[in-house]
Protein backbone atom coordinates (compact mmCIF):
# COMPACT_ATOMS: atom_id res chain seq x y z
CA UNK A 1 0.00 0.00 0.00
CA UNK A 2 1.63 3.33 -0.74
CA UNK A 3 0.62 6.28 1.69
CA UNK A 4 1.14 10.06 -0.02
CA UNK A 5 1.25 12.74 3.02
CA UNK A 6 -0.01 16.33 2.13
CA UNK A 7 1.19 19.36 3.66
CA UNK A 8 1.90 23.01 3.37
CA UNK A 9 1.11 26.53 4.93
CA UNK A 10 -2.30 27.22 6.16
CA UNK A 11 -3.58 28.34 2.79
CA UNK A 12 -1.45 27.36 0.32
CA UNK A 13 -4.61 24.77 -1.01
CA UNK A 14 -3.23 21.83 0.04
CA UNK A 15 -6.56 20.27 0.99
CA UNK A 16 -8.15 20.84 -2.61
CA UNK A 17 -4.47 19.13 -4.31
CA UNK A 18 -5.11 16.07 -1.75
CA UNK A 19 -8.55 15.51 -3.27
CA UNK A 20 -7.55 16.11 -6.62
CA UNK A 21 -4.68 13.56 -5.92
CA UNK A 22 -6.96 10.93 -4.36
CA UNK A 23 -9.69 11.41 -7.81
CA UNK A 24 -7.06 10.90 -10.41
CA UNK A 25 -5.70 8.12 -8.74
CA UNK A 26 -9.53 6.54 -8.08
CA UNK A 27 -9.91 7.70 -11.97
CA UNK A 28 -7.18 5.69 -12.56
CA UNK A 29 -8.90 2.70 -11.10
CA UNK A 30 -6.43 2.51 -7.95
CA UNK A 31 -8.63 1.70 -4.95
CA UNK A 32 -7.86 4.75 -3.19
CA UNK A 33 -8.52 6.04 0.58
CA UNK A 34 -8.71 9.99 1.59
CA UNK A 35 -8.30 11.08 4.68
CA UNK A 36 -8.87 14.30 6.76
CA UNK A 37 -9.23 15.69 9.47
CA UNK A 38 -10.53 18.76 9.62
CA UNK A 39 -13.61 19.61 11.37
CA UNK A 40 -14.93 21.64 8.97
CA UNK A 41 -15.03 19.22 6.02
CA UNK A 42 -12.59 20.97 3.73
CA UNK A 43 -12.04 17.98 1.93
CA UNK A 44 -16.21 17.87 1.16
CA UNK A 45 -16.25 20.84 0.16
CA UNK A 46 -13.60 20.18 -2.38
CA UNK A 47 -14.95 17.29 -3.81
CA UNK A 48 -18.31 18.46 -3.46
CA UNK A 49 -20.02 15.98 -1.55
CA UNK A 50 -20.40 15.58 2.29
CA UNK A 51 -17.82 13.50 4.11
CA UNK A 52 -18.43 12.14 7.81
CA UNK A 53 -16.78 10.24 11.11
CA UNK A 54 -17.38 6.98 9.03
CA UNK A 55 -15.58 6.04 5.62
CA UNK A 56 -17.87 6.77 2.70
CA UNK A 57 -17.89 6.36 -1.27
CA UNK A 58 -17.46 9.55 -2.59
CA UNK A 59 -16.78 8.59 -6.51
CA UNK A 60 -15.93 4.96 -8.36
CA UNK A 61 -12.51 3.57 -6.34
CA UNK A 62 -12.39 6.57 -3.92
CA UNK A 63 -13.67 6.57 -0.58
CA UNK A 64 -12.97 9.33 1.87
CA UNK A 65 -13.10 9.50 5.62
CA UNK A 66 -12.70 12.05 8.19
CA UNK A 67 -12.58 10.06 11.85
CA UNK A 68 -14.50 11.57 14.52
CA UNK A 69 -11.83 12.85 16.93
CA UNK A 70 -14.66 13.30 19.79
CA UNK A 71 -16.11 9.87 19.78
CA UNK A 72 -12.72 8.51 19.69
CA UNK A 73 -11.41 10.48 22.61
CA UNK A 74 -14.97 9.47 24.94
CA UNK A 75 -13.69 5.83 24.47
CA UNK A 76 -10.67 6.12 25.61
CA UNK A 77 -11.46 8.07 28.61
CA UNK A 78 -14.33 5.56 29.62
CA UNK A 79 -11.61 2.90 28.96
CA UNK A 80 -8.99 4.71 31.35
CA UNK A 81 -11.92 5.03 34.19
CA UNK A 82 -12.89 2.19 34.31
CA UNK A 83 -8.98 0.28 34.48
CA UNK A 84 -8.45 2.76 37.15
CA UNK A 85 -11.51 2.42 39.24
CA UNK A 86 -9.03 1.88 42.12
CA UNK A 87 -7.01 4.71 41.95
CA UNK A 88 -9.85 6.93 41.63
CA UNK A 89 -11.51 5.79 44.43
CA UNK A 90 -8.74 5.73 47.09
CA UNK A 91 -8.65 9.83 45.78
CA UNK A 92 -12.46 10.68 45.84
CA UNK A 93 -12.64 11.42 42.08
CA UNK A 94 -15.54 12.62 40.53
CA UNK A 95 -16.21 10.03 37.49
CA UNK A 96 -16.79 12.10 34.28
CA UNK A 97 -19.95 11.24 32.06
CA UNK A 98 -18.98 10.30 28.21
CA UNK A 99 -21.71 13.34 27.02
CA UNK A 100 -20.02 16.34 28.95
CA UNK A 101 -16.34 15.32 27.53
CA UNK A 102 -15.02 16.98 24.49
CA UNK A 103 -11.57 16.38 22.80
CA UNK A 104 -8.69 18.27 24.59
CA UNK A 105 -6.02 19.81 21.45
CA UNK A 106 -4.00 17.34 19.20
CA UNK A 107 -7.33 14.62 19.43
CA UNK A 108 -8.35 15.71 16.00
CA UNK A 109 -4.56 14.46 15.30
CA UNK A 110 -4.17 11.07 17.11
CA UNK A 111 -7.24 10.23 15.50
CA UNK A 112 -5.45 10.75 12.29
CA UNK A 113 -3.16 8.62 13.45
CA UNK A 114 -5.20 5.96 14.26
CA UNK A 115 -6.92 5.78 10.66
CA UNK A 116 -4.10 6.15 8.96
CA UNK A 117 -2.53 2.84 11.09
CA UNK A 118 -5.96 1.25 10.66
CA UNK A 119 -6.01 1.78 7.12
CA UNK A 120 -2.54 0.29 6.66
CA UNK A 121 -3.90 -2.87 8.81
CA UNK A 122 -6.87 -3.48 6.82
CA UNK A 123 -5.25 -3.46 3.59
CA UNK A 124 -8.17 -2.68 1.60
CA UNK A 125 -6.80 0.15 -0.50
CA UNK A 126 -3.93 0.39 -2.66
CA UNK A 127 -3.48 4.11 -1.99
CA UNK A 128 -3.85 6.54 1.08
CA UNK A 129 -4.34 10.06 0.38
CA UNK A 130 -3.82 11.83 3.42
CA UNK A 131 -4.86 15.80 3.98
CA UNK A 132 -2.34 16.52 6.62
CA UNK A 133 -2.74 19.93 8.54
CA UNK A 134 -0.65 22.82 7.93
CA UNK A 135 2.59 22.28 8.04
CA UNK A 136 3.93 23.75 11.91
CA UNK A 137 1.22 21.23 13.11
CA UNK A 138 1.90 18.43 10.36
CA UNK A 139 5.39 18.49 11.48
CA UNK A 140 4.47 18.29 15.13
CA UNK A 141 2.32 15.34 13.79
CA UNK A 142 4.79 13.30 11.90
CA UNK A 143 6.94 13.25 15.34
CA UNK A 144 4.11 12.39 17.90
CA UNK A 145 4.84 8.39 17.40
CA UNK A 146 8.77 8.39 18.54
CA UNK A 147 8.08 11.15 20.81
CA UNK A 148 5.34 9.47 23.05
CA UNK A 149 7.09 5.71 22.27
CA UNK A 150 10.23 7.20 24.09
CA UNK A 151 7.94 8.96 27.17
CA UNK A 152 6.54 5.61 27.66
CA UNK A 153 9.93 4.11 27.92
CA UNK A 154 11.25 6.39 29.92
CA UNK A 155 8.52 6.73 32.23
CA UNK A 156 7.81 2.56 31.94
CA UNK A 157 10.72 0.66 31.14
CA UNK A 158 9.59 -2.36 29.61
CA UNK A 159 12.51 -4.34 31.24
CA UNK A 160 11.00 -3.78 34.52
CA UNK A 161 8.12 -5.57 33.60
CA UNK A 162 9.63 -8.65 34.05
CA UNK A 163 9.48 -8.36 37.59
CA UNK A 164 5.62 -8.02 37.32
CA UNK A 165 4.86 -11.42 39.60
CA UNK A 166 7.13 -9.93 42.94
CA UNK A 167 4.95 -6.62 42.29
CA UNK A 168 2.77 -7.40 45.23
CA UNK A 169 5.61 -8.96 47.04
CA UNK A 170 7.99 -5.43 46.12
CA UNK A 171 5.09 -3.58 47.01
CA UNK A 172 4.51 -5.12 50.64
CA UNK A 173 8.76 -5.04 51.86
CA UNK A 174 8.86 -1.14 50.33
CA UNK A 175 5.60 -0.17 52.12
CA UNK A 176 4.16 1.61 49.09
CA UNK A 177 1.72 1.22 46.53
CA UNK A 178 3.52 -0.81 42.99
CA UNK A 179 2.16 0.33 40.01
CA UNK A 180 -0.91 -1.46 38.77
CA UNK A 181 -0.54 -4.34 36.02
CA UNK A 182 -3.20 -2.42 34.32
CA UNK A 183 -1.11 0.17 33.72
CA UNK A 184 2.10 -1.79 32.19
CA UNK A 185 -0.87 -3.29 29.79
CA UNK A 186 -1.92 -0.29 28.62
CA UNK A 187 1.75 0.98 27.92
CA UNK A 188 2.76 -1.96 26.18
CA UNK A 189 -0.67 -1.55 24.43
CA UNK A 190 -0.12 2.15 23.25
CA UNK A 191 3.30 1.17 22.36
CA UNK A 192 2.03 -1.37 19.76
CA UNK A 193 -0.01 1.41 18.56
CA UNK A 194 2.44 4.05 18.19
CA UNK A 195 4.97 1.21 16.20
CA UNK A 196 2.20 0.40 13.64
CA UNK A 197 1.90 4.26 13.01
CA UNK A 198 5.74 4.61 13.26
CA UNK A 199 5.57 1.67 10.51
CA UNK A 200 3.81 3.67 8.03
CA UNK A 201 5.19 6.70 8.31
CA UNK A 202 9.03 5.36 8.65
CA UNK A 203 7.80 2.74 5.33
CA UNK A 204 9.71 3.41 1.80
CA UNK A 205 6.10 3.66 0.04
CA UNK A 206 5.12 6.65 2.15
CA UNK A 207 5.93 9.83 1.13
CA UNK A 208 5.57 13.15 2.28
CA UNK A 209 4.21 16.10 -0.69
CA UNK A 210 4.57 19.76 -0.04
CA UNK A 211 2.10 22.11 -1.10
CA UNK A 212 3.03 26.38 -1.66
CA UNK A 213 2.23 29.05 -3.61
CA UNK A 214 5.35 30.65 -5.45
CA UNK A 215 6.53 33.53 -3.75
CA UNK A 216 8.22 34.72 -0.58
CA UNK A 217 6.29 33.49 1.89
CA UNK A 218 5.95 30.03 0.44
CA UNK A 219 9.58 30.14 0.00
CA UNK A 220 10.02 30.78 3.63
CA UNK A 221 7.97 28.17 4.25
CA UNK A 222 9.10 26.07 2.04
CA UNK A 223 12.77 26.65 3.46
CA UNK A 224 10.93 26.02 7.20
CA UNK A 225 9.21 22.57 6.31
CA UNK A 226 12.50 20.92 4.25
CA UNK A 227 14.57 21.24 7.41
CA UNK A 228 12.27 19.63 9.68
CA UNK A 229 11.17 17.27 7.71
CA UNK A 230 15.10 16.60 7.10
CA UNK A 231 15.65 16.58 10.70
CA UNK A 232 13.46 13.16 10.39
CA UNK A 233 15.16 11.55 7.85
CA UNK A 234 12.77 12.69 5.51
CA UNK A 235 12.59 15.06 2.33
CA UNK A 236 9.27 15.92 -0.10
CA UNK A 237 9.16 13.60 -3.14
CA UNK A 238 7.60 16.64 -4.80
CA UNK A 239 6.72 20.18 -4.09
CA UNK A 240 3.44 21.32 -5.48
CA UNK A 241 4.05 25.17 -6.97
CA UNK A 242 -0.06 25.85 -6.89
CA UNK A 243 -1.59 28.48 -8.06
CA UNK A 244 1.05 29.48 -10.76
CA UNK A 245 -0.01 32.15 -13.42
CA UNK A 246 0.54 31.38 -17.05
CA UNK A 247 2.60 33.37 -19.09
CA UNK A 248 -0.30 34.69 -20.93
CA UNK A 249 -1.98 36.17 -18.57
CA UNK A 250 0.81 39.15 -18.07
CA UNK A 251 -1.96 41.31 -19.88
CA UNK A 252 -4.49 40.72 -17.60
CA UNK A 253 -2.46 39.98 -13.84
CA UNK A 254 0.16 42.34 -12.72
CA UNK A 255 3.55 41.29 -14.34
CA UNK A 256 5.42 41.78 -11.05
CA UNK A 257 3.59 38.84 -9.57
CA UNK A 258 4.05 36.69 -12.55
CA UNK A 259 7.94 37.38 -12.32
CA UNK A 260 7.67 36.82 -8.61
CA UNK A 261 6.57 33.55 -9.15
CA UNK A 262 9.28 32.86 -11.59
CA UNK A 263 11.96 33.50 -9.58
CA UNK A 264 10.58 30.97 -6.70
CA UNK A 265 10.26 28.38 -9.04
CA UNK A 266 13.85 28.66 -10.44
CA UNK A 267 14.68 28.31 -6.92
CA UNK A 268 12.33 25.63 -5.89
CA UNK A 269 13.89 23.87 -8.84
CA UNK A 270 17.74 23.80 -7.72
CA UNK A 271 16.64 21.52 -4.95
CA UNK A 272 13.58 19.92 -5.38
CA UNK A 273 11.14 17.63 -7.93
CA UNK A 274 8.19 21.01 -8.52
CA UNK A 275 5.63 20.35 -10.24
CA UNK A 276 3.27 22.89 -10.94
CA UNK A 277 -0.66 23.65 -10.70
CA UNK A 278 -2.22 26.28 -12.69
CA UNK A 279 -4.64 28.87 -11.37
CA UNK A 280 -8.28 28.02 -12.59
CA UNK A 281 -8.75 31.68 -11.63
CA UNK A 282 -11.52 30.67 -8.71
CA UNK A 283 -11.60 28.13 -5.55
CA UNK A 284 -12.31 24.66 -7.35
CA UNK A 285 -15.26 23.22 -6.47
CA UNK A 286 -16.27 19.66 -7.16
CA UNK A 287 -14.80 16.59 -9.36
CA UNK A 288 -14.45 18.35 -12.85
CA UNK A 289 -12.82 21.40 -11.30
CA UNK A 290 -10.47 18.84 -9.37
CA UNK A 291 -9.61 16.96 -12.61
CA UNK A 292 -8.54 20.19 -14.38
CA UNK A 293 -5.86 21.18 -11.85
CA UNK A 294 -3.93 17.94 -13.50
CA UNK A 295 -1.78 17.20 -10.20
CA UNK A 296 1.33 15.39 -10.64
CA UNK A 297 0.40 11.25 -10.11
CA UNK A 298 1.19 9.13 -7.28
CA UNK A 299 4.13 7.13 -8.59
CA UNK A 300 6.43 8.80 -7.31
CA UNK A 301 10.00 7.79 -5.38
CA UNK A 302 10.81 7.29 -2.18
CA UNK A 303 11.20 10.17 0.13
CA UNK A 304 13.22 8.58 2.82
CA UNK A 305 16.98 9.85 3.31
CA UNK A 306 19.65 7.84 4.56
CA UNK A 307 21.77 8.87 7.29
CA UNK A 308 25.37 6.59 6.97
CA UNK A 309 27.92 6.44 9.63
CA UNK A 310 31.35 6.33 7.42
CA UNK A 311 34.19 4.74 8.99
CA UNK A 312 37.89 6.19 8.49
CA UNK A 313 37.10 9.05 6.57
CA UNK A 314 39.39 11.15 8.50
CA UNK A 315 43.31 10.68 9.02
CA UNK A 316 42.69 9.72 12.31
CA UNK A 317 40.45 7.03 11.66
CA UNK A 318 36.86 8.71 13.65
CA UNK A 319 33.91 7.59 12.51
CA UNK A 320 31.36 10.29 11.35
CA UNK A 321 27.82 10.42 11.01
CA UNK A 322 26.42 12.31 7.98
CA UNK A 323 22.70 13.93 8.61
CA UNK A 324 21.80 15.75 5.77
CA UNK A 325 19.84 19.13 6.80
CA UNK A 326 19.26 21.30 3.75
CA UNK A 327 18.70 24.53 4.61
CA UNK A 328 20.54 24.69 8.26
CA UNK A 329 22.26 27.98 9.59
CA UNK A 330 25.35 26.99 11.14
CA UNK A 331 24.93 29.65 14.15
CA UNK A 332 21.77 28.02 15.00
CA UNK A 333 22.82 24.29 14.91
CA UNK A 334 23.11 22.92 18.22
CA UNK A 335 24.36 19.31 20.00
CA UNK A 336 23.98 17.59 22.92
CA UNK A 337 25.14 13.97 23.99
CA UNK A 338 22.92 12.03 27.05
CA UNK A 339 23.80 8.61 27.46
CA UNK A 340 22.95 6.87 24.60
CA UNK A 341 20.93 9.76 22.73
CA UNK A 342 21.94 12.77 20.95
CA UNK A 343 19.61 15.77 20.64
CA UNK A 344 19.99 17.71 17.53
CA UNK A 345 18.80 21.60 17.37
CA UNK A 346 17.93 23.41 14.02
CA UNK A 347 16.57 26.53 14.72
CA UNK A 348 13.40 25.78 15.72
CA UNK A 349 13.52 21.74 15.10
CA UNK A 350 14.70 19.74 17.34
CA UNK A 351 14.80 15.51 17.66
CA UNK A 352 16.34 13.47 19.70
CA UNK A 353 17.81 10.75 18.26
CA UNK A 354 19.40 7.39 19.46
CA UNK A 355 22.77 6.68 18.99
CA UNK A 356 23.51 3.77 16.08
CA UNK A 357 25.43 0.94 18.26
CA UNK A 358 28.21 1.51 17.07
CA UNK A 359 28.47 4.95 18.34
CA UNK A 360 27.49 4.40 21.52
CA UNK A 361 30.74 3.44 22.29
CA UNK A 362 32.00 6.60 21.26
CA UNK A 363 32.89 10.13 22.28
CA UNK A 364 31.64 13.08 20.17
CA UNK A 365 34.62 14.82 18.68
CA UNK A 366 33.96 17.41 16.73
CA UNK A 367 31.21 18.61 14.18
CA UNK A 368 30.35 20.30 10.79
CA UNK A 369 28.15 22.09 8.47
CA UNK A 370 29.21 21.23 5.03
CA UNK A 371 27.10 21.89 1.62
CA UNK A 372 23.80 21.18 3.54
CA UNK A 373 24.89 18.22 5.71
CA UNK A 374 25.51 17.77 9.51
CA UNK A 375 29.07 15.93 9.97
CA UNK A 376 29.78 14.70 13.31
CA UNK A 377 32.97 12.91 14.00
CA UNK A 378 32.84 10.11 16.64
CA UNK A 379 36.41 9.11 18.35
CA UNK A 380 36.19 5.40 19.89
CA UNK A 381 36.34 5.42 23.72
CA UNK A 382 39.31 3.37 25.23
CA UNK A 383 36.93 1.94 27.60
CA UNK A 384 34.34 0.59 25.37
CA UNK A 385 35.94 -0.15 22.60
CA UNK A 386 36.64 -3.51 21.52
CA UNK A 387 40.41 -3.86 21.67
CA UNK A 388 42.43 -5.50 18.95
CA UNK A 389 45.25 -8.09 19.28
Amino acid sequence: MRTILITGPGGSGRTTVAAATALAAARDGTRTLLLGADRTDTLGAALGTATGPAPRQVAPHLTAWRPDAAERFREDLTAFQTRATTALDLLGASRLDPEEVTPLPGAEELSLLRALRDAALAETHDLVVVDLPPTPQALALLALPEELRRYLRRLLPPERQAARALRPVLGRLAGVPMPAEWLYETAARWDLDLAAVEAVLADRDTVVRLVADPGPAGADAVRAAGLALALRGLRPDVLVANRVLPEAARDTWPAGLIAQQRKTLDEWRASYDVRTVAHLGGDPRGAEDLAALAVPGVNSTTSTVEWSVADRLADDGVLVWHIPLPGAIRDELDLIRRGDELLVSAGQFRRILPLPSALRRCTVAGAALRDDELRIRFAPDPDLWPQTR
